[in-house]
């Protein structure tokens, strides 16, 4: 699994972008365009929650399956949360965008850790 870390600064969120499109050169151009969107969501909450601290994007290809994972981990302990924001609300969409558009997607806590992980995964037909 490919792996960087970013520190928690607002200018990381185009280089995880820019990351995760230059680790998905291989699959659909769409699939990979939807991955650099919704990592740009998981990356904007990192930074917002994690305090300046570090993020790490991992980003996992399975052609053979037609998957790719893309898990964001930041030092923050809460967990995301699915909200229906009003129009007016300058936050509270990113959540809702990857719950959309991922096939898959979840939290989970890093054992012996503050630390978390949000993921997601998309389909794409296998190769072969």
């Amino acid at each position: 699994m490919a792996s960087q870390a970013f520190t928690a600064w607002p200018d990381s969120i185009p280089a995880a972008r820019r990351y995760v499109s230059d680790a998905l050169d291989r699959v659909p151009a769409e699939l990979g365009q939807t991955a650099a969107l919704l990592v740009s969501e998981l990356a904007t909450n990192a930074v917002r929650h994690a305090g300046g601290h570090e993020f790490v994007v991992e980003v996992q290809v399975s052609p053979d399956e037609g998957r790719v994972w893309v898990g964001v981990t930041d030092t923050d302990s809460g967990l995301p949360v699915l909200r229906n924001p009003a129009v007016t609300a300058e936050h509270g969409r990113g959540i809702r965008l990857v719950s959309t558009l991922a096939d898959r997607w979840g939290a989970r806590r890093r054992r012996h850790s503050p630390a978390k992980t949000v993921w997601f995964e998309l389909d794409y037909p296998p190769a072969g």
